[in-house]
């Protein structure tokens, strides 16, 4: 078909002389060159990869190094799935340089990511000391926040106790349904069993069998330590997400707010913040090889005992207090209105009142001072303090670190703003490159191995973005 005043292709018939060498496809500062470059000068046998030294007998293997390669490329350029791997290998030119045609089938791709996962972490790492010794976490500050990853379990395979007791209540009330339904029916027809009958009767057997099948699944859930099974991804965990649910993992993450470089992350599958910061926070202090460390987090990590950890581990936090007093919602001063002063140990109530030390106690295992003043009874503002005789204020022993970090976040007063800039830009990258299905692996360890995969292709095309391929090449030679 002739197609006129159009840009015209080439004919398919003409004969055309390629360029002899593969390598001339690739140009010097295609990022394939920093893949090769970055994966050939890591040690791999100390780094813990298996099949670094060859077996004397048996079919040859494929050498670390090629399947390291092979799955680096394809986590930069969203390729996570091992059979498109293996199908790009076949027919995409930068890979057969990259893995010299070397053409791996997809199970021999799978087995590497499953048999080396934590030798795949430790080039994670590898990736962000090279990146600490070009000098790109000098400002010593990160953004730590989580997000939540899906897992490879539908949430109709997800049972908690509160989905086995309603799947339970529907099951009963169809049986229920279904025997009003064939009650009526044997009324319409006494004589014989009629098609509709039958498949009356069926529905309630096969109803029968669901009811079966779900308390058998509420034994194990009765059985499991958080009361929660998963019947695709055992480690997966049911847990809120904007307003919904989703079974999945919760990604923290350490991101730095200079040149927003993933530092550190940790997989769990604990639906909340609060316990994560101390851990994470370390492992930044780890990574970047410094004594010090400003680390901004948003209300949900607020924990005295996270905040006090971090401050032992000579780590600032900065972050919102997280209110969850009930006095303000019922017209009563909170426990901000009362002012502590230290020199004299004592609060100042609004009614300029001096409420003094009384007893200590413990509760929910903190060591806690009550303080409260003997002037409440003919105080004008007492029914706006407290509905009781006197109104207590209690003091954990160590709040005077939630002081100081409430002074440093007032000192910073755009925390929060680059709090959001620098983190959640990031997890939304991360969650476009991997699609509509976040992860594509089961249990725990392997979904935090596919994770390190993602985070060294973000940090990767992150420098390349910040210094290009010829640069980072450059300074991966010396």
């Amino acid at each position: 078909m002739k197609m006129k005043r159009f840009i015209t292709g080439q004919d398919r018939t003409q004969s055309t002389l390629l360029p002899e060498l593969l390598d001339e496809y690739i140009t010097e500062e295609n990022p394939v060159r920093v893949i090769d470059l970055f994966v050939d000068g890591l040690d791999l046998a100390s780094l813990g990869f298996e099949g670094v030294i060859p077996a004397d007998t048996g079919r040859p293997a494929y050498h670390p190094a090629v399947l390291l390669k092979l799955y680096v490329y394809g986590y930069l350029n969203r390729i996570q799935s091992t059979r498109r791997l293996e199908t790009k290998a076949l027919r995409n030119v930068e890979l057969m340089w990259l893995i010299t045609r070397l053409a791996p089938d997809f199970k021999t791709i799978a087995n590497f990511r499953k048999e080396n996962g934590k030798a795949i972490r430790k080039v994670c790492a590898q990736f962000i000391e090279l990146c600490r010794q070009m000098n790109f976490f000098a400002d010593a500050m990160v953004a730590v926040d989580g997000s939540k990853f899906k897992a490879v379990n539908s949430s109709d395979q997800n049972f908690t106790q509160a989905k086995i007791k309603r799947r339970i209540q529907e099951a009963e009330q169809s049986i229920a349904q279904y025997l009003k339904d064939l009650e009526a029916a044997d009324l319409r027809s006494p004589t014989g069993s009629t098609p509709h009958q039958a498949r009356l009767a069926e529905r309630i057997e096969l109803f029968k069998a669901q009811m079966a099948q779900l308390q058998a699944i509420e034994e194990k859930v009765q059985a499991a330590p958080d009361k929660q099974i998963s019947m695709s991804d055992p480690d997966a965990r049911s847990m809120q997400h904007r307003g919904g649910g989703i079974v999945g993992y919760n990604v923290q993450a350490a991101v730095d707010t200079k040149n927003h470089l993933i530092v550190a992350y940790e997989l769990t599958n604990v639906g909340h913040d609060r316990s994560s910061l101390a851990k994470i926070a370390n492992q930044v202090k780890e990574a970047l090889q410094v004594t010090q460390l400003t680390v901004v987090a948003d209300k949900g990590y607020y924990s005295g005992e996270q905040i006090k950890d971090c401050m032992d581990l000579g780590v600032t936090p900065i972050m919102p207090k997280c209110k969850t007093s009930s006095n303000r919602s019922n017209g009563l001063f909170d426990k901000n209105a009362f002012i502590y002063d230290p020199s004299k140990n004592e609060y100042q109530c609004p009614a300029g009142q001096a409420l003094i030390e009384r007893f200590k106690t413990v509760e929910h295992g903190k060591n806690l001072i009550a303080y409260w003043s003997s002037n409440c009874k003919t105080c004008a503002l007492k029914p706006q303090c407290t509905t009781g005789t006197n109104r207590r204020v209690k003091r954990w022993e160590h709040e005077a670190m939630l002081d100081q970090m409430q002074d440093n976040l007032e000192a910073m007063p755009d925390a929060m703003k680059v709090r959001r800039c620098t983190i959640e830009h990031t997890f939304g990258t991360l969650k476009s490159w991997m699609g509509a299905t976040h992860f594509l692996t089961k249990t725990k360890e392997h979904v935090s191995t596919e994770m390190s995969l993602h985070i060294l292709a973000y940090n990767l095309k992150r420098v390349m973005k910040i210094m290009g391929s010829g640069n980072l090449m450059k300074a991966m030679a010396t």
